[in-house]
Parts: structure tokens; sequence; C-alpha cells
């Protein structure tokens, strides 16, 4: 709670006041205080957008510290950054507006499925591993039935998308955007809304009456962001091998620390999710 009301009711009302001026930029507050590795932004996320085996665009890791009987355990979703200077989108042979990847006037990196070309170039460039290809997969394949339910076409970046074999965005590129489906037209990210200890905070911290702004102020102290880590890695996996590699197993084979997210006070990519740490 905020004041006596519900973080989520104050939060759309600041959706609604950031929609209604131009030079909004988005970005997302998660206070890690509050997360009980419930998996409800999970699983929330997964149902938004259809996604497929190996696609997951909110993953909470899990980590544990201490010794017992002093132990203590931390969990942390980890999306997509939306960083202002995004390694992915340099990484790509096709990027600009309105091509394969591009960051966007309001501060989300946005892909479009139908210029991705699906090399992984992408995948392989982002710090965080918040990038994978769609290998095309269905979560019942093998059983005595597909499900209906798996078939259902996405609404993602507004346009519908059907789920069968050779249609996009099977084979390129994916990972979170906000819900810029969702924005566009007044609603909060699914990961937000369906949060039972409200820690996510979302908005437009350049407005000094929304909550995502009170809330990095007041907290500014126990601020930090995921931090760019590079390691040699075991190896460079093949664009067929991406094809819907898990990101901690991406991360093992190229190098970040995969399911240890490492926190830092800033980074060169400079992302837009920023953590309140324990």
């Amino acid at each position: 709670m905020y004041q006596g009301r519900d973080e989520l009711a104050v939060m759309q009302e600041d959706l609604r006041r950031a929609l209604g001026r131009p030079g909004r930029r988005w970005a997302m507050l998660i206070d890690l205080r509050r997360c009980t590795a419930c998996h409800a932004c999970t699983a929330a996320c997964v149902a938004e957008q259809k996604s497929p085996p190996g696609v997951m665009y909110r993953p909470v890791y899990e980590q544990e510290f201490g010794k017992f009987p002093k132990v203590k355990r931390r969990f942390t979703p980890r999306l997509c950054n939306q960083c202002d200077d995004p390694p992915c989108v340099a990484a790509c042979p096709n990027k600009g507006e309105g091509k394969a990847t591009w960051k966007d006037k309001d501060g989300v990196v946005m892909i479009n499925y139908t210029q991705c070309i699906g090399c992984g170039r992408c995948v392989v460039a982002c710090p965080y591993k918040a990038r994978a290809l769609d290998g095309g997969a269905f979560y019942t394949e093998g059983t005595p039935k597909l499900q209906d339910y798996e078939k259902a076409p996405s609404w993602e970046y507004g346009r519908k998308w059907p789920r069968a074999e050779n249609e996009l965005p099977v084979g390129t590129a994916r990972k979170c955007h906000f819900c810029v489906h969702r924005l566009k037209v007044g609603m909060l990210p699914a990961c937000v809304t369906t949060c039972p200890c409200r820690a996510n905070f979302f908005g437009d911290p350049q407005d000094p009456q929304s909550l995502i702004h009170i809330w990095l102020r007041e907290n500014r102290s126990r601020l930090q962001v995921l931090a760019s880590v590079k390691g040699g890695g075991e190896r460079k996996p093949s664009t067929s091998e991406l094809r819907g590699m898990r990101a901690h197993e991406l991360a093992q084979a190229i190098g970040y620390p995969g399911k240890e997210p490492v926190f830092a006070g800033q980074a060169p990519a400079k992302p837009r999710v920023f953590y309140i740490l324990p």
C-alpha cells in the first residue's frame, strides 16, 4: 500500500498521465525486499505472450547466502533491461527504426519479427541473456494431442501472431518489451499487475508525481542495476543451437553468470530496469 492506496491504482493513474504527454520514457523498478519467488510474474508473462519452450521473458533467479543457521535468500526477476545503449541493437545487421530491432522514443527496445533474420547475434550480444530465438516448439509436443491453448495467437507489438509451423515469430529473436501492446491501451505490464507482493514499480520516472519516481528517490542508497558481465565462456553456440536455448544455458555457454545475477551501481548498457536490494 502507498498512502492507504493499492500501488496498482496509483501506477494506473501514473500511466494514464504519462500517455497523455509527449517525451515519456518507461522504466521499471523491482523491490527485491518484497519479492517472494512466487513466480506469478513469470506465469503471467508466459500466458500473456504465449511463450513457447526455451523462451521466457521473465525468469526469477534464486540465490542463497550465508551459512546455517544464518542463511538468507534473495529472489531476482530478470527481464529485458530496455537499455539506453543496447548492445543487442548494435550487434544486429538489420538495425534501425522499423527494421529488425531499435530503441523507440518511449524507451523500449523493439523487435520487428517481419524483419528479423534469426541470426542470433543480438541473443549473444545481450549482457543479461534476455533474448532468445524461438525454435517453434510446443510444450505438449510428443503427447497424444497438441493442446489448443498452445496454438492460440499472441498479440505482441499490437499485432496478431498465429502459433503454427513456419509462422512468425518462429525463427526470430524474442524478448520482453514491457507489454507495449498493453501500454498502448492504458494497461500496465502483465507482470506488474499479477505480483501479489507489489514488488514492481512501473511508469515514467521523469514524472515527479509518479510512484516509480518517488520510490527511486526514497531508496536511492539501495538502488542497483544488473552489471554487464562478460566472461570467456565455454564456447559460442551456433544459430541452430540458440533456438529454444534457455537463458541460463546460453549464459553457461558464453560466460554470463547465469542464475547468479551480478549487481552494480551502473552498467555500460545503461539499463532502464532498477533494483532495490535487501
